[in-house]
C-alpha cells in the first residue's frame, strides 16, 4: 500500500478538504485526489464524500482513518531509526509567532533547513492560537504564559517583558507607580487580558483598560511610539524603542513576571525527532540571543510552565 496515499487521506481527512490539505502537503489539488482515488481503488471502498463544501468521512473512512494515521506514524519512526545520525527528512509544519517569529524564530528554522536538506520545512506565522490536532501542525513555538490544556510542551527559554510608553505619553500623563495608578491609565492591549506585574515576591494580576488593541505586537510598539498609552511587551520587541529612547520603561519597581517561550505539540508519548531537533536549536538560540539572555537586569527565573 502506498504510503503517500495513506499520508494524504489522513491529511485530506483532518482538513476536511482536498484543498486544505493540498495546502498542508504543498502539493496540487489534482495530485491529492489521484492518491485517494488510487487508495480506494485498491481497498474497494469509498473513504470519502466530496461537496463543494469539503470533504467528509465515509463510516468505512471513519474506521480507517486511525489505523491510517498510526500506521503512517509508525513509518515515520521507522525512517528516523534506519537514517544516518543526525540526518532528517520528511516535512515539518510548524506555526509561529507573527510578532517576532520573522526576526527570531526564522533564521533558526532556516538553520535547520541548511543543515537538513532532505527536510520540507513548512512555517506558518500567525499571533494567532492554532489548533495544532485540527490544523495539521507538527508543533508551534508560543511565547506567554501557557494556560493548562492537552498539549505537551517544553519550555526553552525565559522571555522577559516591561511596561513601556513614549517620553510624550509619559510628559503628558506621568507615569503611573502602583498598580491602582496604572488602571486609570490607557492601556494598549491585544484584547481583553489581564496583565500580571510583581510587588516582591507577590503576583498582582490587574485587567487594564484601554481603547486601542491589535493582535500583534509589532502594532502595539508602533501605538506606545506614537503615544498612544502604555504596552505591557517582551523586551525583544521593545529593545530597540528603549535603546533609541523612542519607548521608556515604566513601573519598574513592579516588573511582570518572566514569561516563557516552548515548543508545544500535540500529546504523545515521545516527540518526533525533528521536533527534538528545532526544540535543541531554539534552546541553543535563546541562550545566545542578547534579548532573551538572562543578565543583571534580568536574573534566572525558576523553571516551569
Amino acid at each position: 500500500m502506498d504510503i503517500e496515499a495513506l499520508e494524504t487521506f489522513v491529511e485530506v481527512a483532518d482538513a476536511g478538504g482536498v484543498s486544505p490539505a493540498a495546502r498542508r502537503l504543498g502539493v496540487s489539488k489534482s495530485i491529492v485526489s489521484r492518491r485517494l482515488f488510487r487508495l480506494e481503488a485498491e481497498l474497494g471502498v469509498q473513504l470519502l464524500t466530496r461537496s463543494t463544501r469539503g470533504a467528509g468521512l465515509t463510516e468505512a473512512g471513519a474506521a480507517f482513518r486511525d489505523h491510517a494515521a498510526r500506521v503512517c506514524a509508525e513509518i515515520e519512526l521507522a525512517k528516523e531509526v534506519i537514517l544516518p545520525t543526525g540526518a532528517l527528512q520528511g516535512r515539518l509544519r510548524v506555526s509561529v509567532p507573527l510578532s517576532f517569529g520573522p526576526t527570531h524564530f526564522a533564521p533558526v528554522l532556516a538553520e535547520m533547513a541548511r543543515r537538513h536538506p532532505k527536510l520540507h520545512i513548512q512555517a506558518s506565522y500567525s499571533d494567532r492560537f492554532v489548533d495544532l490536532i485540527a490544523e495539521g501542525y507538527d508543533c508551534a513555538i508560543r511565547v506567554g504564559y501557557l494556560q493548562d490544556s492537552a498539549l505537551m510542551a517544553r519550555r526553552i527559554g525565559p522571555v522577559y517583558g516591561k511596561l513601556v510608553a513614549s517620553p510624550d505619553y509619559v510628559q503628558t500623563h506621568g507615569a503611573p507607580q502602583t498598580p491602582d495608578e496604572l488602571m486609570a491609565h490607557e492601556a494598549l492591549m491585544q484584547g481583553t487580558e489581564t496583565w500580571q506585574l510583581t510587588d516582591g515576591a507577590e503576583i498582582i494580576t490587574v485587567r487594564p483598560q484601554g481603547r486601542f488593541k491589535a493582535d500583534n505586537g509589532i502594532a502595539l510598539v508602533a501605538a506606545a511610539k506614537a503615544g498612544l498609552g502604555i504596552a505591557y511587551l517582551p523586551d525583544c520587541l521593545t529593545y530597540e524603542g528603549v535603546m533609541s529612547g523612542a519607548l521608556v520603561p515604566v513601573m519598574m519597581h513592579h516588573a511582570p513576571p518572566p514569561a516563557g517561550a516552548y515548543v508545544v505539540r500535540p500529546p504523545g508519548e515521545h516527540p518526533a525527532r525533528k521536533i527534538r531537533v528545532l526544540t535543541e536549536l531554539l534552546i541553543e538560540y535563546f541562550a545566545q540571543s542578547p534579548h532573551f539572555a538572562v543578565t543583571a537586569e534580568h536574573p534566572p527565573a525558576a523553571e516551569g510552565r
